[in-house]
C-alpha cells in the first residue's frame, strides 16, 4: 500500500462533552459499504393473490468502512520529518473508542460526523473493531487499522424539516403506525407537538391515549381546528 493511495478523512464529535472535537485518520479509500432499507408491512387480503404492502418507516442507512492510522507513513505522523501530529496513533485509538462510551451530558454516546472529500454523514458509532500490527520502541501502538460501522444519525425536526410533509392546511386523514402518539403526530404534522389537542378534539378523543394501530384520524387544517373544512 502506497502512501499515495490514502487520503485524510476525518471523524468531529457533533454534541456532548467533547463536542467539536476533530480525529484524524487516514482512510484507504479502495471501498466502503452503503446500506439502507425501507420497512414494509404486508396486509392479507382474501381473494387476492399477494398481500398488500403498505409503508411504515424508513429504517437508518448504515456505512462501514476500514481507517488506518500510521504514524510511520502518515505525513504529519510523530516520526515523520515534517510537521508533528499532537495525536499519534496511540492517542487517537482512545479517542476513537471513546466515541462508543455513554456521555455524561448526553446519557448516550455522542453523534459523529464523518467527513472523507465529499462525503459527508452524521451517525453514530454501533461497531469498532481494532488490529494493531506495529508498535514503537516503548510498546504504544504506531500502526492500526480500524473496522468501523456507522449508524446515520438525524434529529426529530430534521426528518421533519427534509422531506416536508404536504401543507398543513388542507383536512387530511391519516392512518395510526405502530406506537404512535398524538404528540408525535401533531409535531410531524404542524412542527408543534403540543397542537396535539387540535387532532383530539377534531376526533372527539377524551383521552388522547386512546388510539391504536390502524386506527384512523382527521388532522384539521391549521385555519379550521374543528376539521369540517377551509374557511371561506
Amino acid at each position: 500500500m502506497s502512501k499515495a493511495q490514502l487520503k485524510k478523512a476525518s471523524i468531529t464529535v457533533l454534541d456532548g462533552a467533547d463536542k467539536g472535537t476533530v480525529i484524524n485518520v487516514l482512510f484507504n479509500p479502495t471501498e466502503y459499504s452503503y446500506e439502507r432499507s425501507n420497512s414494509y408491512k404486508a396486509t392479507p387480503v382474501p381473494g387476492l393473490g399477494s398481500p398488500l404492502l403498505q409503508f411504515v418507516n424508513g429504517e437508518t442507512a448504515q456505512l462501514s468502512m476500514d481507517l488506518f492510522l500510521d504514524d510511520y507513513t502518515d505525513s504529519e505522523g510523530p516520526t515523520s520529518l515534517q510537521q508533528k501530529e499532537p495525536n499519534p496513533v496511540a492517542k487517537r485509538l482512545v479517542a476513537i473508542t471513546k466515541l462508543l462510551e455513554i456521555d455524561r451530558d448526553l446519557h448516550a454516546p455522542p453523534p459523529v460526523r464523518f467527513n472523507w472529500g465529499p462525503m459527508e454523514f452524521s451517525a453514530v458509532i454501533e461497531k469498532l473493531g481494532r488490529k494493531v500490527t506495529m508498535f514503537h520502541p516503548d510498546g504504544t501502538p504506531a500502526r492500526a487499522t480500524l473496522s468501523v460501522s456507522f449508524k446515520e444519525y438525524r434529529t426529530l425536526r430534521r426528518q421533519l424539516e427534509n422531506p416536508r410533509r404536504e401543507s398543513a392546511d388542507k383536512t387530511k386523514r391519516r392512518v395510526v403506525v405502530g406506537r404512535e402518539q398524538l404528540w408525535f403526530i401533531a409535531a410531524r404534522e404542524y412542527d408543534d407537538a403540543n397542537e396535539w389537542t387540535r387532532i383530539a378534539e377534531a376526533n372527539d378523543l377524551d383521552d388522547p391515549r386512546a388510539i391504536e394501530p390502524g386506527d384512523w384520524l382527521v388532522l384539521p387544517p391549521m385555519e379550521n381546528p374543528n376539521g369540517i373544512g377551509n374557511p371561506r
